[in-house]
Formats: C-alpha cells, sequence, structure tokens
C-alpha cells in the first residue's frame, strides 16, 4: 500500500503492490535502462480508478512499477499488476 508523501495527498496516491506481491520468492525487480512510455490502470487510496499515462520504469513477472503524473500535475508511482499495463507505442 501507499505512503503519504509530499507530493500527493493521500487519497488521490495511488495504491501500490506490497513487495511479497510483485515478487516471486528469489525475484528481483528489473530496472528499466530507460522508461518507456505505457498506459495504466491504477487505483488510488480512496477507491477511484483511472487509467493514466506514464512509464515504466521497472518490472517483474508479476507486476510492472509505473512513474506518472496525477491530473493536479503532482509526480506519482506505484507498483501495479502487469495486466494493468500496456504499452503506448505513440510515445505520448
Amino acid at each position: 500500500m501507499s505512503r503519504p508523501t509530499d507530493r500527493t495527498p493521500w487519497p488521490q496516491r495511488a495504491r501500490s503492490l506490497a513487495p511479497r506481491q510483485y515478487r516471486g520468492a528469489d525475484e528481483q525487480p528489473v530496472r528499466a535502462p530507460r522508461p518507456f512510455p505505457v498506459r495504466a490502470w491504477i487505483v488510488t487510496v480512496a477507491g477511484d480508478d483511472l487509467e493514466v499515462d506514464g512509464e515504466a520504469v521497472a518490472w517483474t513477472r508479476r507486476a510492472v512499477h509505473v512513474r506518472y503524473t496525477d491530473r493536479h500535475g503532482r509526480p506519482d508511482d506505484a507498483w501495479v499488476w502487469v495486466g494493468a499495463v500496456t504499452r503506448r507505442p505513440d510515445g505520448r
């Protein structure tokens, strides 16, 4: 679950998977040499589900770490299930 930060107010912050959810027994996340554009579904702490444009910065077999800017221009990030993410071929 996400933790409060000085970036995004707590209820609007993305809910993130816990390490035990996105990592296998011995699996370490793979860091992207260069983040690449994705479209991802996130769920906020308040329970709102939003589809956002962002960048994949790391991944495991189960999940992707997505960095994005919320609708108020604040940076946020979250680990989400791999099925919630698609690559954006257009790069926007």
